[in-house]
């Protein structure tokens, strides 16, 4: 760990940062563009910022956590308004600590908002989402400019996606299209958030950034999340419980975990909740156990769940030296 000091007063704070530039591409009028400086306290010191400014009213600036003790993280939340300006734009943010010491960071995003083209809504905003349930949402894109613009292409890193595309009417230079966005029924557990490239016929600027939003959830909670076996010597015995719930009856088609220390006891029923007995039995390497087990159902799509297992096993007893009747080992 490192520690503060005033001869490197503006370099300590620039550290904590990740990263301090960010283009946001070419994006459509009113769309959502948003994105987080991520900055960690490494210092011994607790770290305060005492504001952030911008240097563009195109960019607004808000940091997520003004005190952070040692190890904490935080992040400048930098907004491109997309609603109220066009055209290329670029903003310097500066970013001010007042604590340890005096600092400042600067930070310099960019983006080229065009008014040609308009999506509504301005981002895909899914909320929650029930795993092996999917869900869509539709988009409206309205251009207007050239007869013959076309969207030829929507494309995206994240495989859990699926877009089909709608030609609307075409008039006097004006094109809109529907735009149906899918997240499939088979999309992870955890949080979305991704973007949309838009591939356009346009010479310039041919591609435009919709950002994607939400959360996959799973219909199964296991309790407790953390089982705790506790502290055992090598080839000791404990049996713990598990119980697993889900919004509707369902079956438990297997559980998995690595290694042969586990032993499960389910049932071929179908029900809303079960009631899991779980064996451990402690290896002979003695430190901390930790081991992730996987509850697989055949609810919705095939949901899972999982719980992390933790023990810690002792070293085993130092055996007796055996003594001859003459007294010699």
């Amino acid at each position: 760990m490192t520690s503060a000091s005033n001869a490197d007063a503006q370099a300590w704070a620039r550290k904590m940062f990740k990263a301090t530039s960010h283009d946001f591409g070419t994006v459509a009028k009113g769309s959502k563009a948003e994105y987080e400086f991520e900055f960690q306290n490494i210092f011994e010191e607790e770290v305060h910022v005492a504001g952030v400014r911008s240097s563009c009213g195109c960019t607004e600036a808000q940091v997520t956590k003004q005190n952070l003790k040692t190890w904490e993280k935080s992040s400048i939340r930098a907004v491109l308004n997309t609603r109220s300006f066009v055209g290329p734009r670029t903003a310097t943010l500066t970013v001010i600590f007042d604590r340890p010491y005096s600092a400042e960071v600067q930070l310099s995003v960019r983006g080229h908002i065009r008014s040609d083209v308009l999506f509504t809504p301005g981002s895909v905003a899914f909320g929650e989402i029930e795993q092996g349930r999917g869900a869509e949402q539709t988009v409206s894109v309205s251009y207007a400019g050239r007869g013959d613009w076309k969207i030829v292409d929507v494309r995206s890193a994240n495989p859990s996606f699926e877009v089909e595309l709608t030609d609307g009417p075409r008039q006097s230079g004006r094109v809109s299209y529907t735009m149906l966005v899918r997240v499939k029924g088979d999309a992870p557990v955890g949080y979305l958030q991704d973007q949309l490239t838009i591939i356009t016929n346009d010479s310039y600027k041919s591609s435009l950034e919709l950002p994607v939003e939400g959360r996959v959830v799973s219909p199964l909670t296991v309790s407790p999340p953390s089982l705790f076996l506790g502290v055992l010597k090598p080839g000791e015995t404990v049996e713990k419980r598990l119980v697993v719930k889900g919004t509707k009856p369902f079956k438990i088609l297997g559980i998995e975990c690595e290694g042969d220390c586990f032993q499960f006891q389910t049932s071929d029923k179908a029900t809303a909740a079960h009631l899991v007995p779980v064996t451990f039995t402690a290896s002979d390497t003695p430190g901390k156990f930790s081991q992730k087990i996987e509850i697989r159902t055949d609810l919705g799509a095939g949901a899972t769940t999982t719980c992390v297992a933790t023990a810690t096993i002792t070293a085993a007893d130092a055996s007796p030296t055996a003594v001859s009747d003459d007294g010699s080992t």
